[in-house]
């Protein structure tokens, strides 16, 4: 803040002839007189201060430094520096400061000083002259300033609120509540909004209350936040008359200010330098009207103001340039067939104006025809070119041919019908053939084509038919123009028909066609065709002898009649997009495309196809379940695939699944329903087959089975299913049998015979140590029990062949290899072990040979041998230590030949060979050792 006195110092210089320049910036022109009031209205302190008379007969430049200083808040809030040139009227001088703080909230004082500008030095501070605010009145409530104001969008404003004498200012606040910053002290409150913004409500108000409660202790104030009214935009003048001018303008954006606070409008011409008598009245648009009497040029100035500003639009014309003439009236017309001409009329008169007329086809084509009126009073228009009974309307609007300014508005709407004329172009027709018995049913269809006018009101058509061999009596019959279709009978000759339509003028030109002799066809096969989102595609081959091709389908193939529809081709089409409003999807439709040439059409191909394929309405009932313990085979013979379906049958899938768990067959595809479950899919693309075998089944497991047929649209989701249990495997049982039940029978007979069979295939073997043969007179040489030969006498010693044995001397017949001697096809048991097992043996005084017996049936090799009645080839040599020579050989050798006479060391070197023999018969599979 500043200091609320101001104090202006001028420096003035003396100018005499021979003062100095330097003399001159010594002299100062102190400020003499200072005196400050305030515009409350417009919140503005008004500064007047003079310097004397002796400076402004100097006529220096002067500057003064200018200071305004807020008495209660001790704080200098300006500073500016004020530059003025002074002259000998002695004038005093003037300067202006508008306060952004109500005036009223606080005192305000200025002081100025002053300097020459050519010097550096001031003059001393004028004393504060001070303009005291309320804040030093004795209030009988608070105040807020200020009061009620209106405030310029994104403007700042700021509000004081002052109390009473030892009071205290309390609340202070702004509703709607906005962003503020206050200082309070204890008697003046501040609020400062920054940038404000147009709020919702109408104004915003501002409360103030002091520390107590009573009712003086408040006071409220409101302020309106709005905007400068635009420039009026499109200002523009004009006259139909010459005498009347009307002046227009659009509004421009929303001030948000309304009431006594809304902009005000006001019209001046400034050649007259009068205000215009107008009323201003704004709509979409502002307008004010007055008579200009006889002025020829005019200068228009249209002032829209607002407490936040004005602006102004001017508009300077010659009012015969700006005429905009009455509108058309009283329209009529003259027509025939194929013209109109139009009349009307006008109200300026001795005026050359320049008309259009507008005129709408009835296929909401618009047309301007432009023309020029020479009469005074009407104008005219002639029309050309129109189709016959046919519907137009037209209208006129006209502008000043001279200084052409803007169209008039426009006249009436006059509707208007030419006059009916023979109907034109020819009708499109198309047939249908039936055999019947001697002859055929011909269907005639006709309509009109793109080219065909009726040309009248009403219409009828005439149906005319002839042999064309014989040349008979034509024939004919008429109907009414409801009818569309007819149906003749004729026999199996040549026919020339034709169909004309008929008016109340004429005739139109005939449609004809030929029926060719009835002969015997051959059936075309039909061709699948592919729909797509804007129709049914279909194609043929062209062939060069045709002129034009035709495509016939219903567009309701199940009813009766069926809505047969026909297309025409040029010769050099081959292929057409058919659709139409009645196709639907899942609906078969079948195409018979014609080649015609000299008005006789032959079918050439047929198509069948839908316009978008749909799933099947139902599903393949299996009738016939074939069940083995691994594999099911499905029939559904009696499925139809034909147009019935709701599109074409591509083939089948077959879905299987365990009852308990997901299905992992081999071979199948995973399927996923919507439940999360797993189905196993074979798919079957042949549609004509209807059976299938789905294999590797478990035996005796419960499955679930569907067989769904799928189109290009899809299939039906899956609900129902068949359940089936495959059977027990019998290979199973007798794989069982096989590896249970045999062996355990086996075993069981084993256990049976337990002791027939250890007899015959493991025989028991005798301890030797229990056996009779050793309770003999203890002969021990380490430890061992040895039998004399004398102590023994064996009850009987078998030799299979004694030819055989005879042929063995028993001390040639050792050889190196161990061998068994064949004796009547059997093994002998007699064994000669190589000559490595001879052992030398000292003889004793006594003259007696001694030899080692061993029982075969001891062997530890026996046990392990795959026969057990064969004895082992190979045995391990007796110990050397417990061989002792304890018989003379040739006494037990003599049994063979008494002849042969043994040496002893031959008797050594059969010790191991000569094995003792159990004095017991062992009967084994048959065989006797």
């Amino acid at each position: 803040m500043m200091n609320p006195f101001m104090v202006l110092a001028v420096l003035l210089p003396l100018r005499t002839c021979d003062a100095t320049y330097s003399q001159q910036e010594s002299i100062v022109f102190p400020v003499m007189y200072l005196n400050v009031s305030k515009d409350l209205a417009l919140q503005r302190l008004l500064v007047e201060w003079d310097v004397g008379k002796s400076a402004h007969d100097s006529e220096l430049a002067m500057s003064f430094e200018i200071q305004v200083h807020q008495t209660h808040e001790n704080t200098t809030v300006w500073t500016e520096f004020h530059n003025v040139t002074l002259d000998k009227s002695g004038k005093p001088l003037h300067w202006m400061w508008d306060s952004d703080l109500p005036l009223e909230c606080m005192s305000h004082s200025v002081r100025i000083r002053s300097k020459a500008e050519a010097s550096k030095i001031w003059s001393h501070w004028s004393l504060w002259e001070t303009v005291p605010g309320l804040d030093t009145s004795n209030n009988s409530g608070p105040q807020i300033f200020p009061n009620e104001k209106i405030v310029e969008e994104g403007s700042d404003i700021t509000f004081c609120c002052i109390g009473r004498k030892g009071q205290i200012i309390k609340e202070f606040f702004l509703v709607p509540a906005v962003h503020v910053s206050s200082h309070k002290n204890s008697q003046v409150g501040l609020l400062t909004v920054k940038n404000v913004a147009h709020q919702e409500v109408p104004h915003i108000s501002v409360y103030c209350q002091e520390s107590c409660n009573e009712e003086q202790c408040y006071d409220h104030a409101i302020f309106f936040v709005g905007k400068p009214p635009d420039t009026p935009n499109d200002f523009s003048c004009q006259t139909q008359d010459m005498r009347i001018v009307t002046c227009t303008w659009s509004q421009g954006g929303d001030t948000h200010l309304y009431g006594r606070h809304s902009p005000k409008y006001t019209l001046s011409e400034e050649f007259s330098q009068k205000m215009v008598p107008c009323t201003v009245t704004c709509s979409e648009q502002c307008s004010c009207s007055w008579d200009i009497g006889q002025q020829r040029i005019c200068n228009i100035t249209v002032t829209v103001e607002n407490p936040l500003g004005k602006k102004t639009a001017t508009d300077v014309f010659d009012v015969t340039h700006r005429i905009y003439p009455a509108a058309p009236f009283q329209l009529w017309e003259e027509c025939t067939d194929t013209e109109i001409t139009l009349y009307w009329k006008h109200r300026n008169t001795g005026i050359e104006l320049f008309c259009q007329t507008e005129v709408i086809q009835p296929d909401g084509q618009v047309e301007l025809h432009n023309s020029s009126d020479v009469q005074l009073h009407y104008g005219s228009i002639t029309l050309s070119g129109l189709q016959p009974y046919t519907e137009y309307t037209a209208r006129v609007h006209c502008g000043t041919a001279k200084h052409f300014w803007r169209w008039s508005e426009w006249s009436e709407v006059l509707t208007i019908r030419t006059k009916e004329a023979s109907p034109s172009g020819k009708l499109d027709i198309w047939r249908e053939i039936t055999p019947v018995l001697g002859g055929r049913n011909v269907t005639l269809f006709w309509k009109q084509a793109p080219s065909f006018r009726a040309n009248a009101r009403s219409i009828s058509y005439e149906v005319t038919w002839e042999k064309v061999e014989d040349g008979s009596k034509p024939e004919s019959i008429s109907f009414s123009s409801v009818y569309n279709s007819t149906r003749i009978s004729i026999d199996n000759h040549s026919y020339r028909i034709s169909i004309m339509a008929k008016n109340n003028v004429n005739y139109s030109l005939p449609s004809v066609l030929i029926i060719p002799r009835a002969t015997g066809t051959e059936e075309l096969k039909e061709e699948q065709v592919n729909g797509t989102d804007d129709g049914i595609f279909i194609s043929w081959e062209p062939r060069h002898i045709y002129d034009s091709y035709i495509i016939d389908w219903c567009n309701f193939p199940m009813l009766q009649p069926c809505d047969l529809q026909w297309k025409r081709f040029g010769p050099n089409t081959s292929s057409a997009l058919i659709n139409s409003a009645a196709f639907v999807p899942g609906v078969r439709y079948n195409f018979h495309v014609y080649g015609s040439v000299a008005n006789t059409a032959s079918l050439l191909e047929k198509k069948t196809g839908y316009l978008r394929e749909l799933p099947t309405l139902l599903d393949p009932v299996v009738e016939k379940v074939e069940l083995t313990f691994n594999a099911v085979t499905l029939s559904w013979d009696s499925y139809p695939i034909n147009k019935s379906q709701f599109g074409f049958v591509r083939g089948y899938h077959v879905y299987v699944s365990p009852i308990q768990e997901n299905c992992s067959l081999k071979g199948s595809k995973k399927h996923v329903l919507p439940d999360g479950s797993v189905l196993c899919k074979y798919t079957v693309e042949n549609p004509e087959e209807k059976r299938y075998t789905v294999k590797h089944l478990l035996s005796n497991t419960k499955y679930k089975l569907v067989v769904k047929a799928y189109t290009s649209g899809g299939e039906t989701p899956i609900v129902n299913f068949i359940y089936i249990d495959t059977p027990f495997n019998s290979n199973m049982l007798y794989l069982l049998v096989l590896l249970v039940i045999v062996p355990s029978l086996v075993a069981a007979i084993c256990r049976w015979k337990m002791k027939w069979v250890k007899e015959c295939c493991c025989p028991l073997i005798p301890s030797p140590n229990k056996s009779k043969v050793l309770s003999f007179k203890e002969v021990k040489i380490d430890s061992e029990k040895v039998l004399k030969i004398s102590d023994c006498i064996p009850d009987m010693l078998a030799v299979d062949s004694k030819a055989e044995a005879q042929k063995l001397h028993p001390w040639s017949q050792l050889s190196s290899t161990p061998t068994e001697d064949k004796i009547g096809g059997h093994n002998s048991p007699w064994l000669y072990p190589n000559e490595n097992g001879e052992r030398d043996f000292t003889p004793t005084p006594t003259p007696q040979t001694h030899t080692w017996f061993e029982n075969f049936a001891y062997s530890s090799h026996l046990a392990v041998e795959s026969d057990p009645c064969h004895i082992p080839e190979t045995l391990e040599p007796s110990k050397p230590e417990l061989s002792v020579l304890l018989y003379q050989p040739h006494y037990y050798f003599d049994i063979f030949n008494k002849d042969v006479a043994s040496t002893p060391r031959e008797t050594a070197g059969r010790k191991t060979s000569l094995r003792y023999i159990s004095q017991t018969d062992v009967h084994c599979l048959g065989r006797r050792l």
